[in-house]
């Protein structure tokens, strides 16, 4: 029997980070580089929205997306967006650097500065009297700023104007641009209603643009709160836990590579463990290969493991949400764990708001504030009218097993 080597571990359970096998994703890679083929080839093409849990692996697979634009001499830019920040100066820097890999291909200079001085003309806007010292900004662009475009102050009409140029920008080199932005849910109501309105602009103009945002389950629903149309504008794909078949192949494909194998109750286990979700899969399989003395890796080993990949999980995936939580948001949500976990056993289900008021004795109205403050943080979703579920996988779960 072969050792197993902890410093050889394969498995990487991190914020973003690619796992060494991105197991169950065909489908999506597919889909994106039909997107690329058919805006090359100047087909109508939507954008593209991704939505699922945390812990589904959905800023992996957007940043697998942005290196296949890439691959394909795309200018692309990315953004992590924030409730506290406006879509101004991000997206300018993200559009910058998309121009600046354009550039090398153009041939015109002269037609780059004169999109690069819209660009600045958007970007300065961000930093008008007004804006505190800290969110003052002066972009690195060494062109002139223009007048009269993209600078009118109203967010929709320039960035409508911007995105125009930027893609023709692309037209004249034969490629396209795409814009990446994750955590989409968090972007304001105003700079929401702005996207939409300059990807629908896009879509009508067949321009070579294409903006492909990652968010939690209900960004559909802030989307479509900003614009009617936007059902029908983006593309929408839920990412969601692994199947059976593609979790143990994100776990055997790189042990393979290491020459360890896994016995088929190990890999029941696992599953179980984990549930399928990327996130899980890579931690309960770098605990268990620690823990491992050698090949192949038995259900026994996993058991073993199992204790301190739930201790991390605990720390660092779950306990670090719970903590931003005030007193009134926790007990919220421990009301809301234990009404699910009564719902669907170990899975946590949607809780009608109004059960919650119910089991803590209160008016639902009173318990708003608590609510919404949840969702802004990120912590809950309203998944349909009148219910509320956790954004993140057995977080319910982890609050049953807590003290109160």
């Amino acid at each position: 029997m072969l050792s197993v080597d902890p410093v050889r571990n394969p498995y990487a359970p991190g914020a973003g980070q690619r796992p060494p096998e991105l197991a169950g994703r065909g489908r999506e890679l597919d889909a994106f580089e039909v997107v690329l083929e058919r805006v090359a080839r100047a087909r109508p093409e939507r954008s593209l929205v991704l939505t699922g849990l945390r812990g589904v692996g959905k800023t992996v697979l957007l940043n697998t997306l942005r290196s296949a634009a890439i691959g394909r001499l795309w200018g692309t830019g990315k953004i992590e967006a924030r409730p506290d920040q406006s879509l101004r100066r991000p997206l300018s820097g993200a559009l910058h650097m998309a121009i600046r890999e354009l550039t090398p291909h153009h041939r015109n200079p002269d037609r780059v500065d004169e999109v690069l001085g819209v660009l600045k003309a958007f970007a300065l806007r961000a930093s008008d009297s007004g804006a505190k010292l800290r969110d003052r900004w002066a972009p690195g662009i060494d062109v002139p700023p223009a007048r009269g475009r993209a600078d009118s102050g109203d967010i929709e009409i320039d960035l409508v104007e911007l995105f125009t140029d930027a893609a023709s920008l692309a037209t004249d080199v034969g490629t396209g641009i795409a814009l990446f932005i994750d955590e989409m849910q968090d972007l304001g109501p105003a700079d929401v209603s702005a996207l939409c309105a300059a990807c629908h602009e896009l879509s009508q103009l067949g321009a070579p643009l294409i903006v492909v945002g990652a968010g939690l389950p209900h960004l559909p629903a802030v989307l479509s709160a900003a614009k009617s149309y936007s059902e029908r504008l983006f593309r929408y794909q839920r990412i969601d836990r692994l199947d059976r078949i593609a979790a143990d192949h994100a776990l055997c494909a790189p042990a393979a590579r290491e020459e360890v194998a896994y016995e088929p109750k190990a890999l029941d286990l696992l599953y179980e463990k984990s549930g399928g979700y990327p996130y899980f899969v890579q931690a309960y399989g770098k605990a268990t290969w620690d823990h491992a003395p050698t090949s192949p890796i038995t259900a026994a080993d996993v058991r073993v493991a199992a204790p301190e990949a739930e201790a991390e999980l605990a720390v660092g995936f779950f306990g670090s949400r719970f903590e931003r939580a005030t007193p009134a948001e926790r007990e919220y949500m421990r009301t809301m764990a234990a009404l699910s976990g009564e719902a669907a056993d170990d899975m946590d289900a949607a809780v009608p708001t109004a059960d919650i008021a119910g089991a803590l004795g209160r008016r639902p109205a009173s318990l708003s504030p608590a609510r919404d403050a949840l969702i802004k943080k990120g912590l809950i979703y309203s998944g349909g009218r009148g219910t509320v579920a956790f954004t993140v996988p057995h977080f319910g779960r982890y609050l049953r097993t807590q003290p109160a």
